[in-house]
């Protein structure tokens, strides 16, 4: 089961379609944050670019998300792949699954 939450609104359930409460946001703000600045204190320049890289393309990818189901598609996010480096690293790499609704 998967439940997907905004932290601006309030969620519901995928198969009951009953309302989740939503966490606080000041509550994630804080945790995100305090996670990104231990984080990056251990980082190398690269890396902090590859980061700052990643978070402004996922911000697009949000955004477009978000204007397909204001489109009235439904929107799902799979990973398609998973990248490995031979130094052990990895990432998952996805693939848009767009449902039409009649």
């Amino acid at each position: 089961m998967r439940i997907v939450v905004n932290p601006l609104t309030t969620a519901t359930h995928p198969r009951t379609a009953a309302p989740i409460p939503a966490l606080k946001e000041k509550t994630m703000k804080a945790n995100v944050k305090e996670r990104a600045e231990s984080f990056a204190s251990s980082m190398n320049e690269e890396q902090k670019m590859a980061i700052r890289m990643l978070a402004n393309d996922l911000h697009r990818l949000n955004a477009s998300v978000v204007k397909a189901v204001d489109a009235g598609l439904s929107v799902e996010l799979q990973r398609s792949a998973r990248h490995h480096h031979e130094g052990g690293f990895w990432g998952d790499l996805l693939t848009p699954i767009v449902v039409k609704q009649k």
